[in-house]
């Protein structure tokens, strides 16, 4: 846990990816990555469905904000424990074939989904309906929710479950989005699914005429957990920004995406690369590498304040291969301001 590079291998790793970012996509197949970015999330669950993915219990340990006692930790530097090596298991690289890594990390992948919200989605009516019951009436799926958690890029519900069966909390109500229509499905058809503490539903992040089931400034929690990666960097601020205008004044976003020189971003060749840190894997879905500094630039220009921005360098080992695999994770708080007192 929190393992040091050396400088020798932060150069080498900087090396690694100047190479494999010398030769970039056409634009014409870049075009192509973006406008059937829906069609590839949507294969990838019908692949593996819900039997890839292990539930992320270790959200409480790092995100105490979602359990029962809602008593978050307000030390920014704070060093995480993982009590049963879950996270490693779930986000190890689990194939690479040149450089591809097509189920890599995929426990992070599904999350990455909605990530990938950067496509052209088509709106579930049910979203559309609640919607337009928000402006009639006031009524909406949780309206009557004390604390409200949306999660952005459910996948298969590795992360809404947990959170369901651990807090307890009766004004819990939690929502959760897929880019993927087969993600959603997965969720609303799992036996855990309970529409009176949960609403799932389909939405396109980047389409900021598609509307939330949930008015502004309704939530205390965004979560998004390997999901802004997949999403094209230059619509990244549009969404942070209409994620922000819902959180209650004091709350939260919560992140945990991949950081620059990760194992992942090593192991791309040429041929792969879209842009700066961003990349294609072979099965279509698309992932970028953050700086702290990239994502506290898009936080504060959304208007939030930093609680937590940390760099998780982890070193795994697998033992049978004998090999050795330098994760790195960052992971963020950030808040949106209190109302002034008047």
């Amino acid at each position: 846990d929190n393992v040091e590079w050396s400088e020798e291998q932060e150069a080498s790793a900087r090396s690694k990816v100047e190479e494999n970012s010398s030769q970039l996509l056409p634009q014409d197949k870049q075009e192509e990555y973006e406008v059937n970015a829906k069609r590839y999330w949507d294969d990838f669950y019908k692949i593996h469905e819900n039997g890839f993915f292990k539930d992320r219990h270790w959200l409480f340990t790092e995100f105490p904000e979602l359990a029962p006692n809602r008593n978050p930790r307000q030390n920014g530097d704070s060093v995480h424990e993982y009590s049963n090596g879950e996270e490693l298991n779930n986000e190890g690289l689990q194939s690479c074939e040149n450089g591809l890594c097509s189920l890599e990390t995929r426990a992070e992948n599904q999350l990455n989904l909605v990530k990938s919200t950067s496509k052209i989605c088509a709106e579930g009516v049910a979203t559309q309906k609640y919607s337009e019951q928000n402006q009639s009436d006031g009524e909406y799926p949780g309206s009557s929710a004390s604390y409200r958690i949306l999660e952005v890029g459910c996948g298969a519900g590795n992360t809404v479950f947990p959170i369901l069966q651990t807090n307890n909390d009766p004004g819990l109500f939690v929502y959760c989005c897929d880019f993927s229509t087969t993600a959603v499905d997965l969720v609303q058809n799992n036996a855990e699914y309970d529409s009176s503490r949960c609403f799932a539903f389909v939405h396109d992040l980047c389409n900021d005429q598609s509307p939330f089931p949930m008015p502004d400034e309704s939530l205390d929690v965004v979560i998004l957990i390997f999901v802004l990666s997949a999403i094209l960097p230059e619509k990244m601020q549009c969404i942070i920004n209409r994620l922000s205008r819902l959180l209650k004044p004091g709350g939260m976003i919560l992140l945990r995406d991949y950081g620059r020189y990760d194992l992942a971003q090593l192991r791309f060749k040429k041929g792969q690369c879209l842009s700066d840190n961003f990349y294609v894997r072979g099965d279509g879905t698309r992932v970028y590498f953050f700086t702290q500094d990239e994502l506290n630039d898009l936080f504060t220009t959304a208007g939030l304040e930093k609680i937590q921005n940390l760099v998780d360098r982890r070193l795994q080992v697998n033992r049978g291969k004998q090999m050795t695999m330098y994760r790195v994770w960052i992971q963020c708080k950030y808040r949106k301001p209190a109302a002034p007192q008047l």
